[in-house]
């Protein structure tokens, strides 16, 4: 099977969610016996192109044109579209991020094939992958498969593999090979703009190493200063569960779960989060996950590595009173 990995990137600068799937792609090349490549996309990222070749990659294919430094739903299908027709991918993979929530369908209409989006895992069974999807907010999942001939495209939830785990070549880099796309100004609809945030200090919590969230235990916004000294404590950012976001006490920027942003960072504390299916889905990733509940029974600790049932207003000042004397001493 031959695999092909379409990388993201953003002025330059890699969406982080691209290891998670190259991670994903190494793993189904081993076992498939597979052989996997990587697409740069862009204008001016031969740099990205060749820190990507550092990987266990068979080649990485660089597709650049002045009318893709800017991304366009438009541009970036036309280009991979004849990627595709040239490369003999049988099985393309992304990551599931909001680009290519915009593009990925519309490049599968294009070549007259369907998409698996949004996995949050695959089996190789029996000769065949099958990929695994969430449904009803994460209640259930599904297990899907392609039908008919090849190419096939499916995309990765974030969170869902471990950036960490990506394997690097034993020595030397992965061949870059340059494919040229024909592209014209005419063919794209749509003009870019500024890049839109929701707030003057948006944040992507995704890129996030350490957060600490807080829900409904909170009980009032006065004391949500609390939480953030903590989060300040731990060079953290600060989340929140949906009812947070709901009331106003943070901006909907920092909500966590299925109808807020899907996190994987290193820690995840949550303090008074009850652990509803809808927030767990956005975090259930994370690598160490720690939760303070006063209810023993909270469904959170279901999914915590370490928990603590006790009195977070008691509990949080003290942690964070012994960071602040770690950091000092």
């Amino acid at each position: 099977m031959k695999i092909l990995l379409i990388t993201e990137q953003r002025g330059g600068a890699w969406n982080k969610a691209s290891f998670e799937t190259l991670s994903a792609a190494q793993q189904i090349a081993k076992q498939t016996g597979g052989s996997l490549s990587g697409l740069v996309i862009g204008k001016g990222v031969a740099s990205l192109a060749d820190e990507l070749a550092a990987f266990q990659l068979e080649e990485v294919l660089l597709v650049e044109h002045d009318l893709l430094e800017n991304y366009t739903p438009d541009g970036y299908t036309l280009a991979l579209k004849q990627v595709l027709a040239s490369s003999g991918a049988e099985l393309v993979l992304l990551p599931h991020t909001y680009q290519v929530r915009d593009f990925a369908p519309g490049l599968a209409a294009s070549i007259g094939k369907g998409m698996i989006g949004d996995c949050i895992a695959y089996r190789y069974e029996g000769g065949k992958l099958i990929f695994v999807r969430q449904m009803f907010q994460g209640r259930t999942a599904a297990d899907v498969v392609f039908e008919g001939a090849s190419p096939w495209i499916a995309s990765f939830q974030a969170g869902a593999f471990r950036a960490d785990q990506v394997t690097k070549r034993d020595g030397g880099k992965a061949p870059v090979k340059s494919v040229s796309v024909d592209l014209k100004p005419e063919q794209l609809r749509t003009k870019p703009l500024e890049l839109f945030r929701e707030a003057k200090q948006a944040v992507d919590l995704t890129q996030a190493p350490l957060l600490v969230s807080i829900g409904r235990g909170i009980k009032a916004p006065e004391n949500i200063p609390m939480a953030e000294k903590l989060a300040h404590a731990l060079g953290a950012e600060l989340a929140a569960s949906r009812p947070i976001c709901d009331e106003g006490w943070l901006p909907m920027e920092r909500q966590i779960g299925s109808s807020g942003q899907t996190v994987a960072p290193k820690l995840y504390l949550a303090l008074g989060i009850s652990g509803a299916i809808q927030h767990v889905v956005g975090m259930k990733g994370s690598r160490t996950i720690v939760a303070i509940n006063k209810d023993a029974n909270a469904p959170i600790f279901e999914v915590a590595d370490y928990g603590i049932v006790g009195d977070l207003f008691e509990i949080v000042p003290a942690l964070t009173e012994e960071l602040e004397k770690t950091k000092q001493s």
